[in-house]
């Protein structure tokens, strides 16, 4: 097996079993795997310390499958698939939902490889060398395991450009799944895209989150930012909302809500394309109130590079948000960007409530759903963060 050997003292996050290795870690390359090639990884005194993907174009050189003397095999691979799903054992009747996160990626050992389920359908991305170079195997094992109909790929995510791949999205294994596949949390419904839609269809790490502002919502006019296919408002609205407002830049989103509404047997809502920035703005100037406001903005930051302005994107959007919470109101924000930690994002909002002059209380901090389960070896897959506040 070829080796990457490391420089020296340069292993110390391989032996707390971090699976990423960068460019500048690596002395020398004995030689020449190909994108996605298992290779040994080794110390300055070619000692193994595990097995993983070469990855020559990211700056991630090696993500690692396996630590020490265990082999990478495909038989490894199998049994990191069956152990990802026996974690999950149960967690759909708990939480009484037929979409559940299967697969999440480093967080699961298989890094690069995220996989989602809706009702029969298996939905996956595979973002980085190792993960495409083993996707046959990694799908078999999958719609084995599960029992699925049908394995559809969304590999489209910018990641892929960074590790040499063009995206690739079709049809992997057994039947073409249908062009909207309806899912369920709870007694509310909603129609998802698996070809068309944000990630792998929908935004399944936010489960908990929509289950908690729907039982906060009763007699209260929502306000739902960025609302992609309603989820947040379709929940509250079906809890027993007073009104709910949507907004979003995306018209085919907003066609969504629309029909998830519909899907329930919901009154039609109030569903506004618009820049949010610009709409909240436009609630704030018109002297409009609300008894519940849900900031839930897309990724801001991909890089800690990018963090100060992301930052200031964030204070931005929650003083106009803060604003407009009526008194004795409620405010739940999020972020997804795992460049951002939650005491930052905390500071931020301290920062937010003194500006717009508001006395905002934490009632409970909010995270990703239990099934985007976290590796206590790997804190960059703790990414969404959040909290439920009540504001003065």
């Amino acid at each position: 097996m070829k080796t990457v050997r490391l420089k020296a003292r340069r292993e110390r996050s391989v032996l707390l079993r971090h699976p990423w290795i960068f460019s500048g870690a690596v002395e020398a390359v004995e030689g020449d795997p190909a994108p996605g090639e298992t290779v040994r990884v080794a110390d300055a005194g070619n000692a193994t310390l595990g097995q993983g993907a070469w990855s020559p174009a990211s700056q991630i050189r090696v993500r690692l499958w396996a630590f020490g003397e265990t082999r990478a095999d495909e038989a490894f691979l199998r049994e990191a698939v069956w152990r990802a799903l026996a974690v999950r054992q149960g967690m759909a009747e708990r939480f009484d939902t037929d979409a559940l996160r299967l697969i999440n990626a480093e967080a699961d050992g298989l890094p690069g490889v995220t996989v989602d389920r809706y009702g029969d359908t298996l939905v996956g991305q595979f973002a980085t060398a190792g993960a495409e170079r083993n996707k046959a195997s990694l799908v078999d094992a999958l719609m084995a395991l599960t029992g699925a109909r049908s394995f559809y790929e969304r590999s489209d995510v910018d990641g892929r450009a960074r590790e040499g791949l063009e995206p690739a999205v079709g049809t992997l294994a057994g039947a073409e799944p249908p062009e909207r596949i309806v899912i369920h949390e709870g007694p509310v419904r909603y129609e998802v895209d698996v070809r068309g839609g944000h990630k792998t269809g929908f935004y399944l790490d936010q489960r908990d989150n929509r289950r908690i502002v729907a039982e906060c919502a009763k007699g209260r006019t929502v306000l739902n930012t960025f609302c992609y296919t309603g989820g947040f408002g379709v929940a509250a609205q079906a809890a027993g909302a007073a009104a709910v407002t949507h907004v979003d830049l995306s018209a085919p989103a907003l066609a969504q809500a629309r029909r998830n509404i519909a899907l329930n047997g919901l009154p039609e809502a109030e569903l506004i394309q618009e820049n949010v920035f610009q709409a909240l703005r436009g609630f704030r100037d018109r002297g409009r109130s609300f008894g519940l406001v849900v900031l839930d903005p897309p990724k801001f930051a991909e890089t800690k590079a990018q963090t100060e302005k992301a930052l200031r994107g964030y204070k931005d959007i929650n003083l106009l948000g803060l604003k407009l919470v009526e008194p004795g109101g409620l405010l739940a924000t999020f972020s997804c960007s795992g460049a951002i930690d939650p005491a930052t994002f905390r500071m931020m909002l301290a920062g937010a409530a003194r500006d717009a002059k508001r006395r905002v209380r934490i009632l409970r901090a909010l995270r990703q759903a239990p099934d985007h389960v976290e590796s206590l070896d790997f804190p960059e897959g703790f990414y969404l963060k959040g909290f439920l506040c009540h504001v003065e």
